[in-house]
């Protein structure tokens, strides 16, 4: 796995084979973790530095991109590594198989009392070595928080899964981190909706297609007015090309400055392969201008000779630059969806 940053913000790159052990490490791990799903817009939230958010993806063990257009700006920036995209509710149900497999706990806090206890039962049923040591419904009061905090520092499950009806969102387990023992934290809005029956999944195909936002508007036409911010996505993307772009020009340039003053500090003619008492000794001697002997003309030299020498003289230079450019240029698998009845 490998972190890298997009307009600023940290993206995870982590491939489908890497996901199940990277999740393990992160549970083997001491002290509060956090996995976030990173939505587009959430990565331009992300870019204010002074909010709570931003310190908060820097902290998170794993930051998975969930959005087609966070690829999409990748692939435009011509990054290196280009991040996967992963579908929430498919990772949840493969963090859970994790759990089960190795007797874990977890822990369930958001939605109304129907939908929480309708989600404890199927995943119960889907997963029966996973130990749901508590839960509790969302859309609580300010003065129950205490009781809530109190109920998963006490349980320390091993996964704890934030959804409906929690304000702060991903931010709700940051700004508590201190008052946990040990848990991973994983926001995810629809979690329990779905795992309830009362809230049905985007598909396969839609999600692949990326349009998974009109079904977001369908349930909130006020959505529509992402368009704004996404407008300011496009054009920070643009900015930023031409922005690395000039910055390449201008450091590619400096490199080139050092190689000429490099090659002209290390040059062997400049040097001139002289011995003790600044006499030349071997071959590029030869190469020394010197006064003829007699006549102005050099004696015994044919034109032959001439090329001979000259030949010495320059190809250490071409062998140098050859030396300096080559330095230069050094699914998851549907079939473990849950079962829900």
């Amino acid at each position: 796995m490998k972190r890298i940053e997009l307009l600023g913000v940290p993206v995870d790159v982590c491939r489908p084979e890497e996901l199940e052990s990277e999740f393990m490490k992160i549970l083997e791990k001491p002290g509060v973790k956090q996995v976030v799903f990173l939505s587009v817009w959430d990565l331009i939230k992300a870019r204010n530095k002074k909010k709570d958010f931003c310190k908060c993806l820097e902290g998170a063990d794993l930051i998975l991109p969930v959005s087609k257009s966070i690829l999409g700006g990748a692939k435009f920036l011509k990054m290196e590594d280009i991040p996967v995209r992963y579908n929430p509710f498919d990772v949840t149900i493969q963090f859970l198989s994790v759990v089960d497999q190795h007797y874990r706990t977890l822990f369930l806090l958001g939605g109304r009392k129907r939908t929480l206890q309708q989600a404890e039962r199927n995943v119960h049923e889907t997963f029966p070595n996973v130990r749901i040591v508590g839960r509790y419904v969302g859309y609580f009061p300010k003065e129950s928080e205490d009781d809530v905090v109190t109920a998963i520092h006490k349980a320390s499950p091993s996964l704890a899964i934030v959804s409906e009806g929690i304000k702060e969102k991903n931010l709700w387990a940051f700004h508590r981190k201190d008052r946990f023992s040990s848990s991973v934290f994983l926001f995810y809005n629809d979690c329990l909706g779905i795992f309830s029956k009362r809230i049905k999944r985007v598909s396969e195909k839609t999600f692949e297609r990326g349009h998974e936002i009109w079904h977001e508007i369908f349930h909130n036409p006020f959505k529509l007015f992402y368009v704004f911010p996404f407008i300011y996505y496009i054009i920070s993307l643009l900015w930023c090309r031409l922005f690395n772009k000039k910055s390449e020009n201008v450091k590619e340039t400096q490199e080139n400055s050092t190689e000429e003053s490099t090659e002209s500090a290390g040059s062997p003619i400049g040097a001139g392969d002289e011995s003790d008492g600044g006499t030349p000794s071997g071959e590029n001697g030869a190469g020394t201008s010197a006064e003829p002997l007699s006549g102005g003309s050099n004696v015994g030299k044919s034109e032959s000779d001439d090329e001979e020498i000259d030949s010495v003289v320059h190809e250490p230079k071409k062998e140098q630059k050859k030396s300096f450019k080559a330095f230069k240029n050094p699914k998851i698998d549907d079939s473990d969806d849950l079962e829900l009845e």
